[in-house]
């Protein structure tokens, strides 16, 4: 069978990036489960471990680190047949290409401590990839927000026209959410810790019986395989059964819904806006919209955003149940679920965000379109300005009111029924009670944007350039994605 007879995820073949899908890849696991085994194996010696009164040798450690990465993974596969286990097929594909390791290998190990600490890696490096590409996007969002700082828009509550703001200000509001998402991602990231050496059951009993008992050297192999691994020794798990605490997946990948949501808003609101012609999504010069009718311009990305987004939701739920269902020390139905769950949450966000930092980078801005818009709803919303002015120069309040309310009325119909364009300030200008009230200057659009101007600058001093200044080394220009 070839590659396009059988089943191909999307996820690798079109949606994640090729770093993401190495850090979830057979290759970096199982290479990762040999650099866990020599660490275990270099502390062990360290500790003067002896079998059969002999100590381990720095042959055998030289010969395992010469093949930490020449895996052969189809002589593991048939081992794994043989065997009907994974770890045991690689513990014997090792063996096979380096026989003085195999009785220094895997030493009072449980399969849990190559799985579970390999996990953590990937989580962790996952995570720190995540964090980047977050960064893009509230980089690219800030620069947006800063260039349209003060270009007025019609704001919207309910989706319903309402008080103006600016588009920079808008921009702000999604690249908040963005910021507030890899606020979540670095904690997770700080507070992440190793599972390290526990045993089968997390009470290190197999490793108190190679040390004999002594206490003091299970501790240290616990911080010297920790060290080794790059993790701070203080960052352990504080106890474990076979696994790390379930609960961790499902508050990483609760992290990874709540960015997934961030990017779905964002993704949602700029097709929103692509349908009233405002704002919209970079387009491919020879791009498709549709097969069936060529005028079509599709916001494709965004709602492919949104797709993926909606799936990396989805598997928020799914970890909380496996934590749930943990009897007493583990059960290994949180085996299969968790090949799936893990992975796939980071590739399909990783494509998720890959998309956004596209998007964000270059938008397309109509700013004719949106001063049409915000002037055929302003009138309305001058109402009361006019009304204060109308007083002001000397006006009854209710007569002047009831004026204003009466033709705001008629103005609408007008609208709504008869398709015509917003007439208020002209049906007002014809009323002698507004003869001296600046119409044209009540319906100056700044004048409606309160401080949106301004907050756009301090959001982008105090939320994006600290940002900026963390991931400075990693941000560029727009991601290309497969379309």
């Amino acid at each position: 069978m070839t590659a396009h007879e059988g089943y191909r995820s999307p996820l690798e073949g079109r949606y994640a990036s090729a770093e993401m899908r190495g850090i979830w890849s057979d290759r970096r696991k199982f290479t990762t489960w040999r650099r866990l085994w020599l660490a275990l194996a270099e502390a062990q010696q360290a500790l003067g471990l002896k079998i059969d009164g002999r100590g381990i040798t720095d042959a055998q450690l030289d010969e395992l680190r010469s093949h930490l990465d020449d895996i052969d993974l189809d002589a593991a596969a048939r081992h794994e047949r043989r065997l009907r286990h994974d770890v045991m097929a690689h513990i014997h594909a090792l063996g096979d290409i380096a026989p003085s390791v195999r009785p220094i290998l895997h030493l009072g190990a449980t399969s849990q401590f190559v799985n579970c600490n390999t996990e953590l890696l990937q989580m962790r490096d996952g995570m720190e990839l995540l964090a980047v590409k977050l960064a893009r996007v509230v980089d690219a969002l800030g620069s947006f927000a800063i260039g349209y700082r003060d270009l007025p828009t019609l704001g919207f509550t309910h989706f319903q026209p309402a008080q103006p703001t600016t588009v920079g200000k808008r921009a702000t509001l999604w690249a908040y959410d963005f910021a507030l998402a890899l606020e979540e991602i670095e904690f997770r990231l700080e507070t992440l810790r190793f599972r390290g050496v526990k045993g089968t059951t997390g009470t290190q009993a197999s490793f108190m019986a190679l040390f004999d008992g002594d206490e003091t050297k299970v501790e240290r192999l616990d911080e010297l395989v920790t060290e080794k691994m790059g993790w701070p020794v203080n960052m352990r798990y504080a106890v474990t059964g076979q696994t790390y605490p379930r609960l961790v997946d499902a508050q990483i990948l609760g992290t990874l819904a709540t960015t997934a949501a961030a990017a779905h808003r964002c993704a949602s609101d700029i097709r929103l806006l692509a349908h009233r012609k405002e704002v919209e999504e970079p387009r491919a010069k020879k791009q498709v919209g549709s097969s069936a009718m060529p005028y079509k311009r599709n916001p494709m990305r965004c709602e492919r955003a949104c797709g993926m987004a909606r799936f990396v939701m989805s598997l928020a739920q799914n970890p909380l149940n496996t934590a749930s269902t943990q009897w007493m020390e583990r059960t290994l139905d949180d085996s299969s679920n968790r090949r799936l769950v893990l992975p796939e949450s980071f590739l399909a966000l990783d494509g998720v965000l890959d998309l956004m930092h596209n998007v964000t980078s270059d938008l397309v801005v109509y700013e004719r379109t949106i001063r049409a818009a915000l002037m055929a709803e302003l009138p309305f919303m001058a109402a009361e300005n006019l009304l204060m002015e109308a007083v002001r120069q000397g006006a009854d309040r209710q007569e002047a009111h009831e004026i204003i309310r009466a033709h705001s009325v008629a103005a609408a119909q007008q609208v709504k029924e008869m398709g015509e364009a917003n007439d208020l300030i002209e049906r007002l200008g014809a009323e002698s009670i507004f003869a001296n009230v600046d119409l044209d200057a009540a319906l100056d659009p700044t004048a409606f944007v309160g401080r949106a101007p301004e907050q756009v600058d301090r959001f982008v001093n105090e939320i994006v350039e600290p940002i900026r200044d963390r991931y400075h080394a990693r941000l560029g220009p727009a991601t290309e994605v497969t379309v």
